[in-house]
């Protein structure tokens, strides 16, 4: 993968990719925020040459062909920030993400919130809605059915005692 991170490097104080799809001849990439570095993101590649470059053990770096910066709003000072993301038919993205009270890329703090949110495949946020319960939500999978689009949520408590949940819920599109 360095020949597409490798230059991500530079974009972002620390580097955090959560989320991958793809959505046509697009590779896009959900770099996660968090309270220090709220820089959350969906990097856009063409996707054939990233294919080309993992199948090459010699590749040159790619550089992205967009980086779209989102704010997801916070919830008591503390943003809310990527975690999963999965596509829609139409090139919509739905995502999840928490609200994760850590100023460090790469260790846990306490849940805020969480939450499941839209995004247009132009980049625009559509919509986001809070989950009732902070649980922090790490995956996610969409499959539309007519107006409706179900999901599956998957959760982590950062705790080896605590097991993962597998949450499901619909929302009207």
């Amino acid at each position: 993968m360095s020949p597409i991170l490798g230059p991500l490097y530079d974009a972002f104080a620390e580097l955090n990719i959560e989320g991958a799809v793809v959505v046509g001849g697009e590779l896009r990439l959900f770099q996660r925020g968090n309270k220090r570095h709220p820089d959350n993101a969906i990097i856009r590649y063409p996707l054939s040459p990233v294919l080309d470059a993992l199948q090459s053990a010699h590749a040159d770096p790619i550089d992205p062909s967009a980086i779209n910066r989102l704010s997801l709003g916070l919830i008591e000072g503390v943003p809310f920030c990527f975690t999963d993301a999965a596509s829609m038919p139409n090139g919509d993205m739905v995502f999840c993400g928490v609200a994760e009270d850590t100023e460090d890329a790469y260790r846990d703090g306490p849940c805020i919130g969480a939450a499941i949110g839209i995004i247009g495949n132009d980049g625009h946020l559509f919509s986001l809605q809070q989950l009732d319960r902070p649980y922090k939500v790490e995956g996610i999978s969409a499959r539309l059915d007519g107006d409706r689009l179900d999901l599956l949520l998957v959760t982590d408590a950062d705790d080896p005692a605590m097991p993962a949940m597998l949450l499901s819920t619909s929302i009207a599109i």
